[in-house]
């Protein structure tokens, strides 16, 4: 790990706590509110009262700090899966049995805090449409309807029409979070890895909403919004791969154990 990169994910720690600390202002001005209007609810209907709007301002507040504190927080996991090295390659695949099934759990359940369920409600994510135990793993690009916090499953759209015999066009999913990687945001770079040439990542192939295997190739970008080029596995052409621009909010980090 290279000194900016420490110091970037510092950086973004520090953002982090200020944010809890503006939150937790916004939390108590919101307690005064409620409790002025629990005492004096007839202030309300006073001419020129602006309780109600201070109160919904504060609210609107709230939200903004809550939704900048999840895009901070996947920054930097974003940045440490980057950071973290990948296993070793050309390894036999094997069924995964014992501790290594029980870890596999701990790490589905850890990830309902990092995902933050409620914030992707109505939002596109990357999502494993094929069961664990299937010989090849299937992403598509999907929307968010609903998280079942009993469950702990999502509920997804795959707004494509299906290209299947029966014409059965648009599908649902209930998939647990494993299954299920949120985006970069278009308009916040932030949140987006910083993947280096040579990468592995999980990708949108263009002109399609399917994701695959590719190896990124031009891993110094100018500017975290640039294009990412990209070789996709098993995408030759005349005897070569040819590279292809991604935009950066459609590539993710590759998940451990892909198969393809």
């Amino acid at each position: 790990m290279s000194s900016p990169d420490i110091a970037a994910i510092l950086e973004k720690s520090k953002e982090l706590d200020q944010l809890r600390k503006e939150q937790e202002d916004v939390l108590i001005e919101i307690n005064k509110m409620h409790k002025k209007l629990q005492a004096t609810p007839e202030v309300v209907e006073k001419p020129g009262d602006n309780s109600l709007l201070k109160l919904k301002n504060l609210y609107a507040q709230a939200k903004e700090l809550s939704e900048n504190e999840v895009t901070v927080s996947n920054f930097l996991l974003n940045q440490l899966d980057t950071l973290l090295p990948s296993g070793p390659q050309g390894q036999p695949r094997r069924r995964i049995e014992g501790n290594e099934q029980k870890r596999k759990r701990m790490k589905s359940d850890s990830e309902i805090a990092r995902l933050s369920p409620a914030s992707l409600k109505g939002e596109q994510v990357a999502a494993r449409v094929t069961t664990e135990d299937a010989d090849k793993d299937e992403w598509f690009v999907v929307k968010v309807i609903h998280f079942d916090k009993d469950t702990r499953e999502f509920e997804v759209l795959d707004e494509e029409p299906g290209d299947d015999e029966e014409g059965t066009g648009q599908r649902k999913y209930k998939l647990p979070m494993s299954a299920i990687i949120p985006f970069p945001k278009r308009n916040d770079p932030s949140s987006a890895g910083d993947f280096p040439t040579g990468k592995h990542v999980l990708a949108v192939y263009p002109g399609t909403t399917a994701l695959y295997k590719a190896t990124v190739v031009n891993g110094h970008r100018k500017r975290k919004t640039d294009d990412y080029l990209l070789e996709f596995d098993d995408d030759e052409e005349d005897g070569s791969l040819p590279q292809r621009t991604v935009p950066f909010h459609k590539v993710v980090a590759l998940p451990e154990g892909h198969r393809q």
